[in-house]
């Protein structure tokens, strides 16, 4: 299939000539302004003198940020700007008014307060998107509630359920976070094609709480539905088996095999085709139910075996599996490199070259791609301010008043 190019046979990218301002912080909304500048808009993040208080998560030894600031703002803008001082807010004011959106993560009482609520944004530019994200919603008294999160997954009862005897327990990612912010983006990107249609801006609020319960809606279904209350299974699949994380001889696998096809093939690879016999193992939800067994059955099969060898063996059969990795074994697999899921990118202060996940999804004809690293505080103001209309003895003025600033 052929794809449009640009003149000259360059591809362009889908979101060029939309400019979005990010006054976010932290992971959800700021994830949700990367992945817009990923798919080529102008993404400009406005944050105090001294950076916001996001920089410094996980912290890499230098550079202008730590590893989650580095993540969720490649590819943006910075422009530093006390935004506490009339003059600052009246130049952001102006900057919103040549921008297509504002992200930004506040309850929305503060937004009021801040004079940031979609209302407001509105007498500045009408036809202005607004994209909000709270922790619990935009409704009721706890919608004035703060939250990261951790909350989601406590509140939702992934964190119960993910758990064991020994109590609940939370993933080892901020999946909420960027759940939430993904569906803010999902949201921004219709409401641009909504406004290209009518004229009319919109107001967008995506929530952690909203999320975290999306993800776990199916149980709260069961619940409601059949009555069960559900027991913490930790790694164990309630709703299939064998699937499970296992123990070989040199490291642990994980296995998910789903279907009566894959527990045939896996039936007759562990020596134990009488399985297929058995009552008890006749559909998924009742291999589920029967989960503690057939992971005991696996667990037998592996345990004397190396990770390699036991991927190898269930992969010929078809059986989904994967060794368990820490973080930096996965950036030793040489199959995962070789799929081009990493893009390194060099950062000023930074040793090593930072390994940054490609865009989410992949475009064939389009220009989607990590372009810049995340920006230092400051990095492109005098440039912004600039085009602004400032000239350069107001934008030096605004730098000595501590109204704007560059880096050091």
């Amino acid at each position: 299939m052929e794809y449009p190019e640009a003149k000259g046979g360059t591809k362009v990218a889908p979101l060029r000539g939309v400019r979005v301002v990010d006054l976010s912080r932290f992971v959800a909304s700021p994830y949700c302004a990367s992945i817009l500048a990923d798919l080529g808009a102008e993404v400009i993040r406005v944050e105090p003198a001294l950076g916001g208080e996001d920089r410094g998560l996980v912290p890499v030894g230098g550079g202008p940020g730590g590893a989650l600031f580095l993540q969720v703002n490649r590819n943006k803008k910075s422009l530093a700007l006390d935004i506490r001082k009339p003059r600052a807010r009246a130049l952001l004011d102006r900057l919103i008014a040549t921008c297509d959106v504002v992200v930004t993560n506040m309850p929305v009482q503060t937004l009021a307060q801040q004079k940031l609520n979609y209302t407001e944004l509105c007498k500045i530019k009408p036809d202005i998107i607004a994209a909000n994200t709270t922790a619990f919603g935009t409704l009721g008294s706890i919608s004035m509630r703060g939250g990261f999160d951790g909350l989601g997954q406590a509140m939702s009862g992934a964190a119960y359920l993910a758990g064991s005897e020994e109590g609940p327990r939370r993933a080892g990612c901020s999946y909420v976070d960027y759940g939430t912010g993904l569906a803010l983006a999902v949201g921004v990107l219709a409401a641009l094609m909504h406004r290209n249609a009518t004229g009319e801006g919109q107001e967008l609020h995506s929530s952690l709480m909203t999320t975290a319960l999306t993800f776990t809606n199916g149980w709260h279904i069961e619940a409601a539905v059949a009555g069960i209350d559900r027991a913490p299974f930790g790694n164990l699949s309630p709703n299939s088996a064998p699937s499970d994380i296992y123990q070989a001889a040199d490291g642990h696998v994980v296995v998910q095999a789903i279907g009566s096809r894959m527990f045939a093939s896996w039936a007759h690879l562990v020596g134990r085709p009488d399985l297929l016999e058995d009552q008890r193992f006749t559909s998924d939800s009742e291999r589920g139910r029967h989960g503690t067994f057939l992971s005991s059955v696996m667990q037998e099969w592996i345990a004397n075996q190396t990770v390699a060898d036991v991927v190898h063996s269930l992969t010929e059969n078809g059986i989904p599996c994967g060794p368990v990795y820490s973080p930096k074994q996965l950036l030793e697999d040489e199959l995962v490199l070789e799929s081009g899921v990493f893009t390194p990118v060099d950062v000023p202060g930074v040793s090593n070259s930072v390994p940054l996940v490609r865009p989410i999804v992949e475009f064939a004809g389009c220009d989607v791609s990590i372009r810049e690293a995340a920006p230092s505080v400051g990095a492109q103001t005098r440039v912004i301010l600039a085009d602004l209309g400032l000239s350069e003895e107001d934008i030096e003025a605004l730098i000595d008043a501590r109204i704007a600033a560059v880096p050091a």
